[in-house]
């Protein structure tokens, strides 16, 4: 072996790199590549979308592509054919935060064995995803609707709406494509322009070299496909801090510092009717449902039903949220009140396994009348 051969094959190997990055970026691997997964191949899907604070307990991770976070779901298999098909939208909550798989909301819908028209079996589908945001879940939905749904229940919550929290999910952030053609197409009152858009490198990024960090993400999805299956872990449960009992007697929310009517201009409502048309034009039904929240039995739960929202506030929320539903003609189920205090976990809108089957027979209840 020589110099000159040493360098040969430096120059050899250096091309074939440089030549099998070009050809990822050039066929657009990186959109096939994360559209495969042993989940639904080999191994069943996912109950809940993947999401992982700390993926070496977790059996998870939080993948930055929508693509790459559908590939592992339940949702993918094929529709049977007396199936009636409900997916879920929201928050932590929903996605089932501190609970198992088999806790969630969907769960216990799923053991209701409930029928829509022409005894097709409803079936339940846990999309919801960590972090307030409207438009976070608009996104969900909007890939959902490719998916076949009859039916969408959309869980929300005053923290959902603020204008300046919509871009603040990294989902959001790390999808701007997305979340500007929705901008776009419903013609929504926000900042296709935001600075907190993870703005797309173009096609360095779509190499092997460039897209180095969802390449490897995507390979520990597989890998901990494989943990899950055998184990159902999903998020790892550490210490649990309780839900604040006693409030500060503090009226801020959100930046305002003093009681006011909150308005349409506070609050990105129009992101509900943006999810509305959609699941029209995908053939779905909408049940829109605000999710219960702690009311503090302890101080100052005159002035505060928990550490997130103020009276006044929440109060003007639901007024608005009640008028938009009334307008629109929009069926709305309103479950704010219906859990009571002690069945919350850590946080304001967290609940226990029994919590939730209060909401189940809500729910039941009410889509029950659903086309």
């Amino acid at each position: 072996m020589t110099w000159m051969k040493l360098a040969r094959i430096a120059i050899k190997t250096a091309l074939f790199f440089a030549l099998c990055n070009v050809t990822f970026a050039a066929t657009g691997a990186l959109d096939w590549l994360n559209g495969v997964s042993l989940h639904n191949l080999i191994l069943p899907g996912r109950a809940r979308l993947p999401y992982g604070e700390n993926p070496a307990q977790s059996y998870s991770l939080s993948p930055d592509t929508l693509t790459a976070m559908f590939a592992t779901h339940r949702l993918r298999q094929p529709k049977a054919p007396d199936e009636y098909r409900v997916v879920l939208i929201g928050d932590s909550g929903v996605w089932g935060w501190l609970l198992s798989t088999g806790e969630t909301l969907d769960a216990a819908l799923n053991d209701l064995d409930l029928r829509a028209a022409g005894s097709r079996r409803m079936v339940f589908y846990n999309l919801a995803y960590p972090i307030q945001a409207a438009l976070k879940d608009l996104m969900l939905l909007d890939e959902a609707a490719h998916y076949a749904p009859d039916a969408v229940i959309w869980f929300t919550t005053l923290d959902g709406f603020p204008r300046d929290k919509q871009v603040y999910p990294p989902l959001v952030q790390r999808n701007p494509e997305r979340a500007r053609e929705l901008i776009r197409r419903y013609t929504l009152a926000l900042d296709p322009a935001d600075a907190r858009f993870v703005e797309d490198g173009g096609w360095w990024d779509r190499t092997i070299f460039g897209a180095r960090r969802q390449i490897a993400d995507w390979l520990r999805l597989q890998v901990f496909a494989l943990a899950w299956t055998a184990t159902g872990v999903d998020q790892a449960v550490t210490e649990v801090q309780p839900v604040q009992v006693d409030q500060d007697a503090d009226l801020t929310w959100n930046g305002i510092d003093a009681p006011r009517d909150l308005t349409r201009q506070d609050l990105a409502l129009e992101v509900l009717a943006a999810g509305a048309a959609r699941a029209e034009s995908a053939g779905a039904a909408l049940l829109i449902v605000n999710e219960p929240i702690f009311i503090t039995p302890g101080a100052n739960g005159d002035v505060r039903y928990n550490s997130w929202y103020p009276r006044w506030a929440y109060d003007s929320y639901r007024a608005l949220l009640a008028a938009e539903c009334a307008d629109r003609g929009w069926t709305c189920l309103d479950l704010w009140d219906a859990v009571p205090s002690d069945q919350f976990t850590d946080s304001p809108v967290h609940l226990t396994a029994s919590g939730w089957q209060i909401v189940t027979q809500a729910v039941a209840n009410q889509i029950g009348s659903m086309p």
